[in-house]
């Protein structure tokens, strides 16, 4: 059950390895990459507590030098502060150009090092190794990296590859249920803009909301198919000039929830389902989107125990604010990611705010 995918992007290519027990030959496959002997892995209490002595006695074996950061958890802490405690021990342990930073955790640890590393001496190596399905299948992918800023989620970043995302599935066994489902909300994005194959195999699945009700043979293919879409859009655009920006399907309200929420009512994943429902509804009204695709969407939504409303007493006008300062608004007018059919979506600017009036309501919870 191994299987590497490249990712082919002209800053750097790199491999996402996919394999149980990976995390155990973290520095072995480390050792190929011509990496320096010092290494600063930075984590979260939660997943140091589980898997910190693991990967940290992997690196001790292949002969690598090993500080670690223990971050506090939660994208509320994802801001420039973080950063400054990396540097902090980035500092202290006087890494040098050829040392290494590795991400120990999920889209939000590996966000953090990112920026860390493409920062720190004008940039080191990184490696992710994510240990949520989210970061898995989306985060650690591609290059993007960042903190946010009080007005809006990820406008402090760069693009910096990793030279290596290893991947271990076991890790999920102790992944919180609702971790999991925010995960499967990307997955679910993966089969509505790429994979419709995914899609269906999603559909075939009596349960999606808890990682015990996923077969081996279905976690292989989510984590497959989701990582090779992610693959091939960041190849063909790595710094969202174009095509990349479909990723961002379902990101675009769903950041302005996470925002003017303070990220403390719903997760990102939850975020995106809500944004991917109202993206559909947006789509349907535009007649551009088959309203039975949009209920096959929603339906799996449901499935993953995802919300589908916006959060009660959110105020419609202030998300309409919030999405002009996107970073996909373009001339002033914001873009949206709109499904035309399961597998396809286009990138349009003709969603006007009178339209969000009339479709965003009707999607609130009392």
């Amino acid at each position: 059950m191994e299987s590497v995918i490249n990712v082919n992007v002209p800053q750097q290519a790199y491999d996402i390895a996919i394999a149980p027990n990976n995390l155990e030959k973290l520095g072995e496959m480390m050792q190929g990459l011509n990496l320096g002997k010092k290494v600063l892995l930075v984590s979260n209490p939660a997943i140091f507590r589980h898997y910190g002595e693991k990967a940290i006695a992997s690196l001790n074996s292949a002969e690598y030098d090993v500080t670690t950061c223990i971050l506090p958890a939660g994208e509320q802490y994802k801001t420039l502060t973080a950063i400054q405690k990396i540097y902090n021990t980035a500092l202290e342990n006087r890494l040098e150009r050829s040392s290494t930073m590795v991400a120990l955790g999920g889209g939000v640890i590996g966000d953090m090092t990112g920026f860390a590393a493409a920062t720190w001496l004008r940039g080191i190596n990184f490696i992710q190794v994510p240990t949520s399905l989210l970061a898995m299948v989306d985060a650690s992918i591609g290059g993007k990296t960042g903190v946010n800023h009080p007005k809006g989620k990820n406008l402090i970043g760069a693009f910096y590859q990793p030279k290596l995302v290893l991947i271990d599935p076991q890790v999920l066994n102790t992944l919180p249920p609702r971790e999991f489902r925010a995960g499967m909300a990307e997955v679910i994005k993966y089969g509505v803009i790429w994979d419709a194959e995914l899609f269906e195999s999603l559909e075939a699945s009596k349960r999606l909301d808890q990682f015990r009700y996923i077969s081996q043979e279905l976690l292989q293919q989510i984590l497959n198919k989701s990582c090779q879409a992610k693959a091939d859009v960041v190849s063909k655009d790595e710094k969202e000039s174009g095509l990349r920006a479909i990723l961002n399907y379902g990101h675009t309200i769903g950041h302005a929830v996470e925002s003017l929420t303070g990220y403390k009512l719903v997760n990102h994943g939850e975020a995106v389902a809500i944004g991917m429902v109202a993206a559909g509804q947006l789509a349907v009204h535009l007649s551009m989107w088959d309203k039975t695709d949009a209920e096959r969407q929603d339906a799996l939504i449901k499935k993953a125990g995802l919300p589908t409303q916006l959060p009660a007493g959110l105020d419609i006008e202030a998300v309409i604010d919030t999405l002009q300062t996107d970073k996909k608004v373009k001339d002033g007018k914001v873009r949206f990611i709109l499904p035309t059919r399961i597998g396809e979506v286009v990138v349009t600017d003709k969603v006007e705010a009178d339209l969000m009036r009339e479709v965003l309501p009707k999607l609130q919870a009392v």
